[in-house]
């Protein structure tokens, strides 16, 4: 038996990189995924072909947008009957205000704006309108899991990073408060990120690859990402895990309200 027989998931931005890595964990585990993309309905299609396509639900959605997000929860009850576990993956990064961003940063005022408000509404506003979908399902089931994925504190302040930094700091907070929110009602609320730079999409093309061998490989988020999803975590909320540093005999990272001192 798998660890995550019979639960039912929703992962953004799950056609590449992080999410997917998530996406495939999930499945091997057992899980039913619905997955989003903005764009690529090809990355995400491709999924039914890696596993039982009865148990992977593809759907090109903005998470950004309130309607593709309250039309992805409906489709995955209509599709599987539930939900059990939200992984807001789906995000925007420094790529998009410049390809050279790791060798010459972009100082804010230099930034466009309309780059600024699609990094922050995609990070930022994504993981608030995909949990304001979900959270009355798993409020009326009694229970359920959501994982925000972030960053290091220190690329939160790295000189050139915005909006991505701003952007992710915004979301620990939000994780904070809402994991405070949803304190006693059965729903959890965690962080987790990989622990370091990671080799995904938002690493630009052109990268000497003596600076690529360094990056982390996504599928480090793969095992802490499914025990935050299994009822072993049924205990855990408000708290940040960190990839690199998660093992099963420590698990539960340390709370995340400990990080507001950036």
């Amino acid at each position: 038996m798998g660890k995550l027989d019979g639960k039912v998931a929703i992962i953004t931005g799950g056609g590449r990189g992080i999410g997917r890595a998530i996406v495939e964990a999930y499945l091997r585990e057992g899980a039913r995924v619905t997955t989003t993309a903005a764009r690529e309905r090809g990355e995400i299609e491709s999924l039914t072909e890696e596993a039982d396509a009865e148990r992977v639900l593809p759907i090109v959605a903005d998470v950004t947008d309130t309607e593709d997000c309250e039309r992805v929860v409906a489709e995955t009850v209509r599709r599987f009957g539930r939900v059990d576990v939200l992984v807001n993956s789906a995000g925007r990064g420094m790529k998009y205000v410049s390809e050279s961003f790791l060798f010459e940063p972009t100082r804010f005022w230099e930034t466009d704006p309309e780059t600024w408000k699609m990094v922050v509404d995609t990070n930022v506003n994504g993981p608030f309108l995909m949990a304001r979908a979900v959270v009355p399902r798993m409020l009326a089931q009694g229970s359920g899991s959501i994982v925000n994925v972030s960053m290091n504190y220190g690329t939160m302040k790295r000189r050139g990073f915005s909006p991505y930094g701003p952007s992710k700091a915004a979301l620990e907070s939000e994780s904070i408060i809402w994991a405070q929110d949803l304190e006693g009602t059965g729903v959890r609320l965690n962080v987790l990120l990989p622990g370091g730079a990671t080799q995904t999409g938002m690493i630009p093309g052109g990268l000497p690859e003596d600076a690529r061998q360094g990056l982390l490989r996504p599928e480090v988020v793969a095992e802490p990402a499914i025990y935050l999803a299994s009822d072993d975590s049924r205990h855990l909320t408000g708290r940040r895990i960190v990839a690199t540093e998660w093992s099963a005999d420590d698990s539960d990272g340390r709370p995340a309200s400990e990080g507001l001192g950036l």
